[in-house]
């Protein structure tokens, strides 16, 4: 049941996929706040890094869920 939703096709790629592509900008975009505000350049306040910190934690543990469960 999981391996069908890890691998639903949308647009032709698998769901997982776009989970992990989601997860890595979800990263770099977390990490990004922290060196422009470290740089001094204040255009997302640094409150938000934490929440984004969470919302990639998030999408890294239901992609990885997702692609360990397939093959359980």
């Amino acid at each position: 049941m999981l391996q069908d939703i890890s691998y639903a096709l949308i647009f032709g790629k698998p769901l997982i996929l776009y989970l992990g592509v989601m997860t890595l900008f979800a990263f770099l975009f977390t990490a990004m706040i922290a060196v422009l505000n470290f740089k001094g350049i204040r255009t997302i306040p640094f409150k938000w890094h934490p929440r984004c910190a969470a919302i990639a934690i998030c999408l890294a543990l239901i992609h990885g869920a997702l692609g360990i469960l397939a093959y359980w």
